[in-house]
């Protein structure tokens, strides 16, 4: 069994998770061989010949859009330009802060409209399900894009565990909220524990991510250590951090930015550049870490931020304008 090791503690983990540095050699290697449209086919014998065992980005996901391939953001950008209020609002606070994270140990509670409720440790989360690396554009609300490998299983792996009932319709995903370790939970910036929330059908999608690490390593703390929610089609607000509970609901759930700023942020969140934010366009978008830096050329943003084929049809009829 491979192990994955950080902040001085280790996780056994059912299946390898790529090492970063094997990433970063392989990643020159994706690009020319996307050109001919082998990437996925070729990628475990390349591996192989690095004399891994390690998997390919995605080769296991039978999801279309799981990988894309632009180039990833540079490690440091993604690990050093946060959202995370808990730990203050600058950009650069939760790489300065989050070190007061205790990410172990940790423990998951799945409850509400479900047949089998259950609290999982950490340890048993790492091994329900099989990872994969996904590299998965990020959208931010403020205008803002990284692309990101990250490392989990698909939400639907958990929430077949509990066996959601006939009334559930929403799955409502509350974060940890404490004062010793998160200096800026009680600020007014937000009502406290941070919530967000999907459609069932949402989160069983198989492109909704369970997620325990990116680049090959754990989470770090200012990441959302130890388990995040990653939804590649909205907007990076709807991907809490640092979750302890999950309530499969029938009600819609009144998120944190709902409450804090109905106007702004709905709940549904889907990246839509024809629909702007009250106070600035969505139109375009600015990649971090590309040469320029704040000045580099902003590009256009896709719809659902480009997974228009795998989700477009979940909202089949719902006025996106509306439904923000």
């Amino acid at each position: 069994m491979h192990l994955l090791k950080d902040r001085g503690f280790i996780h056994p983990t059912p299946s390898d998770i790529t090492p970063r540095e094997l990433y970063l050699r392989r990643r020159d290697w994706l690009r020319q061989a996307a050109a001919g449209g082998a990437a996925l086919a070729l990628g475990d014998a390349a591996l192989a010949q690095q004399g891994k065992a390690a998997k390919l980005a995605g080769a296991k996901s039978a999801v279309p859009g799981a990988v894309v391939m632009d180039t990833p953001t540079p490690y440091n950008d993604a690990t050093t330009y946060n959202n995370f209020y808990e730990f203050g609002t600058d950009k650069s606070d939760p790489a300065r802060n989050a070190h007061t994270l205790k990410a172990q140990p940790w423990t998951v509670t799945v409850e509400g409209e479900v047949k089998k409720p259950r609290t999982f440790g950490l340890d048993e989360l790492l091994k329900l399900s099989s990872m994969e690396e996904r590299i998965y554009r990020l959208r931010c609300v403020e205008g803002w894009s990284m692309v990101i490998p990250w490392v989990g299983y698909p939400v639907s792996e958990l929430l077949k565990q509990v066996e959601p009932t006939g009334n559930a319709k929403f799955v409502e995903f509350v974060t940890l909220a404490d004062p010793k370790t998160m200096p800026y939970v009680g600020s007014r910036v937000l009502e406290w524990p941070y919530v967000e929330g999907l459609r069932l059908d949402e989160a069983m999608h198989p492109l909704s991510l369970l997620t325990f690490g990116m680049y090959g390593e754990v989470l770090p703390n200012q990441n959302g250590a130890p388990v995040r929610l990653v939804v590649p089609w909205k907007y990076g607000f709807k991907s809490a951090k640092s979750i302890v509970r999950i309530r499969l609901v029938d009600k819609q759930p009144r998120t944190a930015w709902v409450k804090a700023a109905p106007q702004e942020y709905g709940f549904y969140s889907n990246v839509n550049p024809k629909v702007d934010h009250p106070r600035w366009s969505q139109a375009t978008e600015r990649r971090i870490g590309e040469a320029g830096g704040i000045f580099a050329k902003k590009r256009p943003t896709l719809m659902f931020n480009g997974y228009e084929p795998q989700v477009g049809q979940l909202y089949a009829g719902l006025d996106l304008a509306k439904n923000f």
